[in-house]
C-alpha cells in the first residue's frame, strides 16, 4: 500500500512542479511582451527636434542703464597683509604636527 501512496505523491509533486514551471514561462512571456511594447511606445513618442521661434522682442530696445544704480562705487577692498611685527612674534601660528623623527626623513632627491 505504501507503493501506491508514493506514486500518488510523486504524481502530485510533478503536477505542482510543472504548473509552477508553466506559470514562470507565462510570466516571463508577458514581461518580455510588455518591455517590447514600452520600447515601441518610446520610439513612437520621440519628441521632434526643437525649432527656434522668431521673437517679437527684436524691435524693442534694451532698458537704459542708470548711473550709480545698485553697484557700489567704492573701490574693492585690498587683500589683508600681515604686519611684519606679528610674523616672528610668539603669537604666530604653530605647526599642526611636530617635526618628523630623523629615521622618517628621506635623503634628498638627486638631480639628474
Amino acid at each position: 500500500m505504501t507503493g501506491q501512496n508514493d506514486k500518488r505523491r510523486l504524481k502530485l509533486d510533478l503536477m505542482i512542479a510543472c504548473s509552477l514551471f508553466a506559470a514562470g514561462v507565462v510570466v516571463s512571456g508577458i514581461s518580455i511582451a510588455q518591455i517590447r511594447a514600452q520600447n515601441r511606445m518610446q520610439m513612437v513618442q520621440a519628441t521632434p527636434p526643437l525649432q527656434g521661434t522668431p521673437s517679437d522682442d527684436q524691435s524693442k530696445t534694451p532698458a537704459e542703464s542708470k548711473p550709480g544704480g545698485d553697484r557700489p562705487t567704492t573701490p574693492a577692498p585690498e587683500p589683508a597683509r600681515p604686519d611684519p611685527q606679528t610674523q616672528g612674534a610668539a603669537g604666530a601660528a604653530k605647526p599642526a604636527l611636530p617635526p618628523a623623527p630623523a629615521e622618517k626623513i628621506a635623503p634628498p632627491i638627486e638631480k639628474k
